[in-house]
Parts: structure tokens; C-alpha cells; sequence
């Protein structure tokens, strides 16, 4: 029972990651910034989608933060510093599929008080 209901949230999360990635998309100049959350880390990455590749990214297991708001604000801060170094400033927010409150919300807000446009 417990493995359909995952089975189940995990499509319903591919669904609207699909959704969500229909309408926007990174450039150089303003990428996208893609957040993908563990069981106990949150992951963060630039991406330019018109080359492929990866601009900055902030790793939550390097750095010690656990997948909650504290974490969400700590890895904020170090992935803002690292895309105010390449010189971007504003930036596309990807959530990934999840739904915008809690641990998302607060790793956008961090970005926001840290001077990253959304």
C-alpha cells in the first residue's frame, strides 16, 4: 500500500514539473535556477537552457545543511554569493515539481534577501 502511494505522489510531482517546465526556460543572461529537495538535502543549480549547461551550482550534503528552512536559507546565501561572482543577477525560478511552501519557499526568499532577482 505504502509503495503505491509514493509511486503515486512521484507521478503527480513529474506532472507538474512538466507543467511548470512548459512555460519558462533559462538563458545566459537570466537562467533558470532548478531546486531539488532529498529526504535530507536540497540541491540547487543555474542552468542555461539554450546551451546546456550548468552555471553555478550549491550542494546541501557539502555544506552541512539538513532539507529544512534553516538549511534552505544557509544554502541560499552560498548559491546567491556564488551567482553574484558570474555576475547574474536576476534568474527564472524552477521549482521542480514541488509545490511552493515551506522548504522551497523559504530557499526563494533567501535568494530574494541576498539580492537574486526573481
Amino acid at each position: 500500500m505504502r509503495a503505491n502511494i509514493l509511486k503515486r505522489k512521484l507521478a503527480l510531482r513529474i506532472k507538474r514539473k512538466k507543467r511548470v517546465r512548459a512555460d519558462i526556460s533559462g538563458t545566459t543572461q537570466r537562467p533558470r535556477v532548478s531546486i531539488y529537495k532529498s529526504t535530507r538535502y536540497l540541491y540547487v543549480q543555474a542552468i542555461d537552457d539554450v546551451t546546456c549547461t550548468t552555471l553555478a551550482a550549491a550542494d546541501g550534503s557539502k555544506l552541512g545543511c539538513k532539507a529544512n528552512k534553516e538549511g534552505a536559507a544557509i544554502l541560499a546565501k552560498t548559491f546567491a554569493q556564488s551567482l553574484s561572482d558570474k555576475g547574474i543577477t536576476t534568474v527564472v525560478f524552477d521549482r521542480n515539481g514541488y509545490l511552493y511552501h515551506g522548504v522551497v519557499a523559504a530557499f526563494a526568499d533567501a535568494l530574494r534577501e541576498n539580492g537574486i532577482v526573481l
